[in-house]
Order: C-alpha cells, then sequence, then structure tokens
C-alpha cells in the first residue's frame, strides 16, 4: 500500500486515479509521495519513506530541490499542463491593457446619477488601441511562450521571439510566421507589448532592469506572467515615471507594486481553471503513479527521464531502481553487483549531476544482501519493486 500526503488541495479528476494500491494520510512521516500545488515545502524535513514530490504546475521554486536530489526524493512538475490557461490569461492582459479597461471600470463604479449621459461625456477619455497590427515580443518560447504566439499571430499582431534554449518540440509547434531575435537587444525596441515566459533561475532574476528598459519602445506595455522576480521593481517604478512603460501587467502582486500607477496586479491567476487544475492533477498523479510502481521517471526537474516500460511479474522476478550520482564508471560498478543475477532487461539515463538505473532480474534475488552489495559511493538510493 503507498500512502499519499496532499499538501493543497488537489483536483478530484487527479486523485479519482489513484487505485486501490494507494491511500490518501495526513501523516508526512509515513508518506510514500507527496502531491502539492503552491505550499511552501523549503523548510520541511523529509521522511526516509518519501520517494517522490509531484508539483501540480510548472514552478518548483516551493520545494528544495537540492535536497531531494541528495535524499534520492524525485521531484515532478507538470510542464504544459496549465499552459492554455496562462495563455488566455496573457492575451486577456493585453487586452486589458489596449483598451484602458482598468480605468475604465473604476470610473463606472463611481457613477451615481444620469449615467447614460455621464458615459457619452466620458468614454473619450478611455478609448484605446486594437491588437492588430502590433508588434509582440515573447522572452522564452517553452509551452506557455509559443501558445502565446500562435494566438496573437491569430489576431493580427507581429510576434518575435527570443529564446536561445527553444527546443525542436517547441519550434515545430511555433507559427512560421513568427520572427526570431538572437538577442534581447534586437527584440525590445520593436516592442509594443512584452511578454515573459522563462523560469525564475539565478541567470534570469531581475533580468528586466534599467539596462533593458532603456532599450524599449515608449509607452510598451510589459507583461509578466511568470514569476514576480524577472523584474528590477525599482527600474520598473523609473521606467513607468519616464513613460518608457506604458503599463505593467504582473500575476504576482508584492507590497511595493499595490496601488502604484501604470501597475495592475492579478492575484496569481494564472493557472486558476477548472481545466488546468484538474490536468496538472492528472499528470502529477499518473506520472507519481508510474514512478512508484514501475520507476519509470517522467517529467522529473532532478532526475533524468527513464523508461522501461510497466514492470512485467510474469516476465521478471523483480526490478531493481537506483538513484545514482553521475560520476565516471558508476554503471560498471553497478553492474559488476549482478555478475551471478541474471539481467533480463535494463536502462541507464542521466542528467546533470544525477542519473538512473533500472534493472529487471529474472533470478531470485535477496532484497537485502542485494541492497548491501549496492551500498557504494555514488549511489543516492536503492528501491526493489516486485
Amino acid at each position: 500500500m503507498y500512502k499519499i500526503t496532499a499538501l493543497n488541495k488537489i483536483s478530484a479528476a487527479g486523485l479519482s486515479r489513484l487505485s486501490d494500491a494507494y491511500t490518501l494520510t495526513d501523516d508526512l512521516a509515513a508518506a510514500s509521495g507527496i502531491l502539492v500545488r503552491s505550499h511552501d515545502m523549503l523548510d520541511m524535513a523529509f521522511p526516509d519513506t518519501l520517494l517522490a514530490i509531484a508539483r501540480a504546475g510548472a514552478g518548483v521554486n516551493n520545494i528544495p530541490i537540492a535536497r531531494c536530489s541528495e535524499e534520492g526524493i524525485v521531484v515532478f512538475n507538470t510542464p504544459g499542463a496549465n499552459a492554455n490557461a496562462v495563455n488566455e490569461l496573457v492575451i486577456a492582459a493585453m487586452l486589458l491593457a489596449a483598451r484602458n479597461l482598468p480605468d475604465a471600470l473604476d470610473w463606472t463604479k463611481t457613477l451615481t446619477t444620469d449615467v447614460a449621459s455621464a458615459v457619452e461625456k466620458g468614454k473619450s477619455r478611455f478609448a484605446g488601441s486594437e491588437l492588430q497590427g502590433k508588434t509582440l515580443g515573447i522572452i522564452g518560447l517553452g509551452a506557455i511562450g509559443v501558445l502565446v504566439a500562435n494566438t496573437a499571430e491569430k489576431l493580427g499582431m507581429r510576434v518575435i521571439g527570443h529564446d536561445p534554449f527553444i527546443t525542436v518540440r517547441a519550434a515545430h509547434k511555433l507559427s512560421n510566421n513568427a520572427d526570431m531575435a538572437k538577442k534581447l537587444d534586437a527584440l525590445l525596441p520593436q516592442c509594443d507589448y512584452l511578454t515573459l515566459h522563462v523560469p525564475s533561475i539565478e541567470s534570469t532574476k531581475g533580468m528586466i532592469d534599467k539596462a533593458q528598459f532603456a532599450q524599449m519602445k515608449k509607452g510598451v506595455c510589459l507583461l509578466n506572467f511568470s514569476r514576480g522576480d524577472l523584474v528590477n521593481h525599482g527600474d520598473l517604478f523609473d521606467a513607468i515615471n519616464a513613460g518608457v512603460v506604458g503599463r505593467y501587467i504582473t500575476d504576482f502582486p508584492e507590497d511595493d507594486l499595490l496601488g502604484k500607477a501604470g501597475v495592475v496586479c492579478l492575484p496569481h491567476l494564472g493557472a486558476s481553471t477548472a481545466e488546468a487544475e484538474e490536468y496538472c492533477a492528472l499528470m502529477a498523479v499518473n506520472q507519481l503513479m508510474d514512478y512508484l510502481e514501475n520507476g519509470n521517471i517522467t517529467n522529473s526537474v532532478n532526475f533524468p527521464k527513464t523508461n522501461l516500460g510497466a514492470f512485467d511479474h510474469t516476465a521478471a522476478v523483480c526490478r531493481v531502481c537506483i538513484l545514482n550520482k553521475n560520476i565516471p564508471a558508476m554503471l560498471r560498478r553497478i553492474t559488476s553487483v549482478f555478475e551471478d543475477i541474471n539481467i533480463c532487461d535494463m536502462i541507464n539515463k542521466s542528467k546533470g549531476d544525477y542519473a538512473c538505473t533500472i534493472i529487471d532480474v529474472d533470478s531470485e534475488v535477496d532484497d537485502e544482501a542485494l541492497k548491501k552489495l549496492l551500498a557504494l559511493d555514488g549511489i543516492v538510493s536503492v528501491r526493489i519493486i516486485r
């Protein structure tokens, strides 16, 4: 029986995927797996029973990835599951800015008498512009960035993307009409709208600062539905005061942003649709179950994609799942342990500092004895599935 702890509310559609081999528990000390959305896990202590954490969403900055890797805990996320929800919100934000909707809505709420006459007299102050014919710059062409690009192109916008690390898969999905800029300084001066779709890592934190604002077209609308710390707020306020940034629309409200002229804050609504929550939950649960039952790894942020298929107990006695450091001769040292054990199938994959080896054996083994033989320098964890 696998025990699963949900640290946040998880869509019932996802939880319903759990078979009779699983039970939900609030007792974290007994958990084999954790399902989580935004719960802060950075200072949590993890029990020895914990094998995996599945994040129902893309961002994992609430999970201590390095510590999980050291403890042999596989961390999954669900890239692309909430992409359309964020895409639609970005488009909505551009329309909101283009038509001056926040100011118009606030003004309309002040009307008390002779409303029809007041509307006819006052509506001209909120006249906006159309998206068609405008230029949208997109920094980051992952699942969300590509969807935004393709949707904007259908609305008649000119789209310019910038992503030095765009994947082949994303490139195939991107509209042929989208232009690409190799460098930011070639992109920024052309944009009427600029949207960010990159993760928050050391190299991207504060990436939009005074140097970038200095290159932007006057009156640009900057959209941030990725992570709040990508933009330097002090430099942003200077750019707004100088008229460089006409609007800053973000899904990440912070104390210093609230009430600032030119800033529109949304309450982190990017993935907050019933559909996105369901897709994320289904994906997270499926990946967690596949790992616990078969040792397979899909969409992990700290261990490599590794898939030996479903464990077939009619073809193999057991499956040995090994997480190890990605160091020279590690695979040779692992397989040498199996000199007198018949291996019927295996796979080994590496990613960065870590690797995963899955071995099916069709001769009987003593689990505890095998684990002792595999207690080698560089081995992070060993699990035997029967």
